[in-house]
């Protein structure tokens, strides 16, 4: 294929206001001071905070005005965003969940704003509507967040969040025939309804005290519904009034003879795990582990066995088998020992476990028989991304989802019996796959750790140094980044730019020890693995870095902050995300006390504080600085990384680094919008399309388009 990289179609342009002077908003500057261990910290936007006053609301509408004033001059913004439009207007579906007789999966025609519950009797029954969110709000800013049927298939219970908040509601719906009950749940939040006998579990908060999306979430309780009652009626089945900031699910075995408790709690790593046999309720909760630090959880029951798959002495993980005659570790007895591989999940499906295996940042599916021999294991179609293979103990069928860079989602069936993959349905996106290539390589950090990448281009491409290039990065909270195909990032890809994703310490590539390393006094770790991909990127002649910009999102917005605070040199464009700014304060608004088992927190001891400051984003901002071309983006309903991380760092880089640089420094703020869950469809085509704007246009490009 001939390079797209041709003078004709690919040429410099003079970014726009080059050289005029910006007028930032000037907001007032308070005279907060706070004492960190004797060292005086002043917080002077301390007022944003508090996103319903009259002056935050002002300063919002007066950085929205000045950036999409910007965006609106760039002469090729409107026609990226139509071609993100075309590119996104495919059907998308979900592997089907079955329950009973019935199959329920979710569809999205194109470019509807949310994605429809369908269910359809039998393989090839007739799909119809169970639920259309799309109904629920004009914008079509509701969105349904997940949904559980009950273990008789009778009832469905569907959780819904307005606005991308992380509240959400919830409500019941007969399966069979859709129609839905008068039972509603408010004030849930990171949870379900988990189901057991003519009812559910769930946990809920008290109904805040001032403002629902940035008062502190403290004191969780478990409660039990029954289907046909009030929300006044639910009876409280478990509460912790000394510990504020534990968390706590309840859930039920498939056969619902055993309930599981696990609790959690800020700050700290890991869970402890409970258990109670329902058929000797007076022997109360069993414990199973009962000290913070590790990762445990209960996969499912075979008449008295219970298996478990833990992280306790396997880094790595494994699979345990105990009786419930006595469930404690000292009984526990190895099935599936820790592998050279990390044991992401496993599930109990046909009489067989299923365990997902990750590799080098790649996944990987093997069955097991209750003795822990391994059968075989599923031959998938690349390195790439497994979502599904969750099923009943009697199914005798699954489904999973399959994707990779350059490999569009596609939905399989597997036959447990036959042991066979059937393609059920490909993914209809227009997209030539042959047209790309994606490699994985390995780099080394500062202190020599040898660390992956995947890089993903357009086959041909030369590496000169002069391509464009997209690095995303996350690296924390033990999540691994894994290849996955985004039609979102096809216009970059078709513009020649180079989409790099490496697998920083923190995330859970390789196990819990990799976790670790990139986690409270060792976050440096993380930063400097960002750095090193950069940098080697540059020294390979991928790109340069005038042609370089970092972009994540959440915790990955902290990343970007960091480490272009750090380095200021390093990228032509920083793109951070919803990200988590003020490192001092984090855990003061909603759930944020429950990251400091990855960051610590200021107040934990002199040493803690100090690290934190060195490289909390928003307090390392310095004055004379040229930062990068800047475009933060955040939300007005945004209740987990409130927006006022992105407030506080934006009105600091606006004031600190304005005067220094032409390049912009901007706030992009969406309204009614989350942390990113439940974000209607043209949302994230705006939000994208602007983001690649800004990219191209100062980085002196112009797309085909």
């Amino acid at each position: 294929m001939k390079r797209f990289l041709a003078a004709s179609l690919f040429f410099l342009c003079a970014p726009l206001l080059a050289s005029a002077q910006w007028h930032y908003p000037k907001p007032e500057k308070g005279a907060v001071v706070d004492d960190y261990f004797g060292t005086k910290v002043a917080d002077p936007y301390r007022w944003m905070e508090d996103v319903d006053a009259p002056k935050t609301k002002e300063w919002v509408e007066d950085e929205n005005k000045l950036t999409f004033d910007y965006l609106s001059k760039i002469p090729f913004r409107d026609k990226i965003k139509k071609r993100i439009e075309e590119i996104w207007n495919y059907p998308k579906y979900s592997s089907p969940q079955k329950a009973g007789a019935y199959y329920l999966f979710y569809k999205n025609d194109g470019l509807q704003p949310q994605s429809v519950l369908y269910i359809q009797e039998g393989p090839g029954g007739t799909p119809r509507v169970l639920i259309d969110p799309n109904t629920l709000s004009a914008d079509g800013t509701v969105a349904l967040n997940g949904i559980s049927v009950s273990w008789d298939n009778k009832y469905l219970a569907y959780m819904v969040a307005k606005a991308g908040s992380d509240w959400q509601e919830i409500y019941v719906l007969d399966l069979a025939t859709g129609k839905k009950l008068d039972d509603h749940i408010q004030w849930n939040k990171f949870g379900g309804a988990n189901w057991y006998h003519n009812g559910f579990f769930y946990s809920r908060f008290d109904e805040p005290k001032g403002n629902e999306l940035t008062a502190i979430n403290e004191f969780q309780k478990m409660y039990y519904h029954k289907i046909g009652t009030p929300q006044s009626a639910d009876s409280l089945v478990y509460e912790d009034k000394t510990n504020s900031k534990r968390s706590h699910d309840i859930g039920a075995t498939e056969d619902e003879r055993y309930l599981q408790l696990y609790i959690g709690e800020a700050g700290k790593k890991g869970n402890m795990l409970f258990v109670k046999d329902m058929q000797n309720p007076s022997r109360g909760w069993l414990p199973i582990v009962t000290e913070f630090g590790n990762e445990t959880g209960l996969i499912e029951s075979e008449g008295t066995q219970l298996f478990i798959q833990t992280n306790i002495g396997a880094p790595r993980s494994k699979v345990v088998v105990t009786d419930i005659s006595d469930p404690s570790q000292k009984n526990w007895h190895a099935i599936i020992p820790e592998g050279k591989n990390v044991l992401e999940n496993t599930s109990l499906v046909d009489g067989k476990l299923v365990c997902t295996y990750m590799q080098d940042a790649s996944q990987h599916v093997y069955f097991h028989d209750l003795k822990g021999k391994m059968l075989s294991e599923v031959q998938l179609p690349t390195f790439g991304s497994v979502f599904g293979f969750s099923g009943r103990k009697k199914d005798t069928e699954v489904f999973y989802t399959f994707t990779s860079f350059t490999y569009p989602p596609s939905i399989y069936r597997f036959d447990m019996r036959a042991n066979t993959s059937t393609l059920f349905r490909r993914s209809e996106v227009k997209f030539d796959p042959e047209a790309y290539e994606a490699k994985q390589i390995f780099y080394h950090s500062k202190d020599g750790t040898r660390v992956p990448m995947f890089i993903v281009q357009k086959k041909g491409l030369k590496n000169d140094g002069k391509n464009p290039c997209f690095l995303y990065g996350y690296g924390g909270f033990n999540i691994s980044m894994t290849p996955s195909f985004s039609s979102l990032r096809l216009v970059l890809l078709e513009n020649g730019v180079i989409f790099a994703m490496p697998n920083l310490r923190g995330g859970g590539e390789y196990g819990e020890q990799w976790h670790d390393a990139g986690t409270k006094l060792h976050k440096q770790n993380v930063f400097d693995d960002f750095i090193s991909a950069a940098d080697y990127l540059c020294d390979e002649k991928y790109t340069s870095h005038d042609k370089l910009a970092l972009a994540g999102g959440s915790n990955g917005g902290l990343l970007v902050g960091a480490v272009m605070t750090e380095r200021p040199d390093i990228c032509k464009v920083a793109l951070p995300a919803v990200g988590v700014m003020d490192m001092l304060r984090y855990h003061k608004f909603t759930i944020g006390a429950h990251w400091a088992s990855d960051y610590g927190t200021s107040e934990d001891n002199k040493e803690m504080f100090q690290y934190l400051y060195h490289y909390s984003p928003l307090h390392n901002i310095k004055e004379g600085v040229k930062y990068p071309a800047t475009m933060v983006t955040t939300a007005d309903h945004d209740d987990r990384v409130v927006p006022a991380h992105s407030f506080k760092f934006t009105a600091t880089l606006q004031e600190k680094g304005g005067p220094s640089s032409t390049n912009p420094l901007l706030i992009r703020i969406e309204t009614k919008a989350g942390h990113g869950g439940g974000k209607p469809t043209a949302k994230i085509i705006e939000e994208t399309a602007d983001e690649d704007a800004f990219m191209f246009y100062n980085m002196g490009i112009t797309p085909k388009y």
